[in-house]
């Protein structure tokens, strides 16, 4: 029902409710505007048509329209106390215990998401404003024992599917607004405060994308500007055996030639990083640049990244 609406993929536990609203909401709109659109459209044509038409004032003089009026206004009333209350009231109220969860912090300004993991010891280490710089945008204190396991990434966020995750989210300078399409998650980023927002991933990554995958005809001149952001989903060979065009590539002049030589006429294709970060508050003139990309991973991934990061960090 939510593809019909064209509402973006669903990857998260309580994503089915969001879209729900959205649906209910909209299916009501849809009625008002049928609805009053013809009521419109019949007053204009009777009006016209009537001899010594008067315009008047006063309006109908029955009470048809109050009744109407007083329908829609249960239904919304119906909207409102029945589903949006009691979902918000479950976003807010009902945050999972940090001790179930992947507990993050993470920070925007302008114009970048850092993200601050606490580590294998979970507690994350002191922050010093005075130590912020291009290279520790957080301040984060190295010498402080709780900060020697923490990883800090930009732009980039990494977490297990089938676990609540929990956010502490921030700002550095002015209002900035998290949004999460996939995962049906926004909200704002204020400066001085930290607000906690939480979900859980139900979908990798991998799996959005091979549901993303559509196939294309291998282009007879040029590569299209809408082709040329995705990649390939698998290896592509020529008669030889050799790969033309490599798993995770993407399609560029150079190989569409290689590609007709060797009888391929279709490629699937699909979106590098479907699950993206994107600043949903027009926060300064490079608001543009405040892409990041949240990659989920499997429970064995994840632990993966987090020991490459691990040894990054004591190199």
């Amino acid at each position: 029902m939510g593809e019909f609406l064209g509402l973006p993929f669903d990857a998260s536990a309580h994503g089915p409710l969001i879209d729900r609203m959205i649906i209910l909401v909209h299916w009501l709109m849809l009625v008002l505007f049928t609805g009053w659109g013809s009521y419109f459209v019949y007053v204009l044509l009777r009006f016209r048509r009537s001899r010594n038409a008067k315009a008047d004032y006063r309006g109908v003089r029955n009470h048809a329209s109050s009744y109407l009026e007083g329908v829609v206004a249960v239904i919304e009333a119906v909207l409102l106390i029945g589903f949006a209350i009691p979902l918000w009231s479950m976003r807010v109220n009902d945050i999972p215990p940090e001790t179930d969860a992947t507990v993050v912090r993470m920070v925007a300004e302008q114009f970048a998401w850092n993200v601050h993991y606490p580590g294998p010891d979970g507690v994350f280490g002191k922050t010093d404003i005075s130590l912020i710089s291009p290279e520790n945008p957080l301040g984060l204190d190295r010498n402080d024992p709780a900060a020697k396991d923490d990883i800090v990434t930009i732009n980039q966020l990494n977490l297990p599917v089938g676990k609540p995750v929990i956010i502490h989210l921030s700002s550095k300078d002015v209002i900035h607004s998290l949004n999460l399409p996939l995962f049906r998650v926004k909200q704002d980023a204020i400066p001085g405060q930290s607000i906690r927002v939480w979900f859980t991933p139900t979908v990798t990554t991998a799996d959005i994308q091979h549901t993303m995958a559509r196939k294309f005809a291998v282009p007879s001149g040029k590569v299209p500007d809408e082709l040329a952001s995705l990649v390939t989903l698998a290896d592509y060979t020529g008669k030889d055996g050799q790969v033309v065009l490599a798993k995770g590539a993407s399609l560029t002049d150079d190989v569409l030639p290689a590609l007709r030589d060797a009888g391929i006429v279709e490629v699937v294709l699909a979106p590098e990083t479907p699950t993206e970060i994107a600043c949903a508050q027009l926060c300064g003139l490079g608001h543009f640049r405040m892409r990041g990309f949240v990659t989920v991973q499997t429970a064995e991934e994840y632990k993966a990244w987090v020991a490459d990061q691990e040894a990054q960090i004591s190199q």
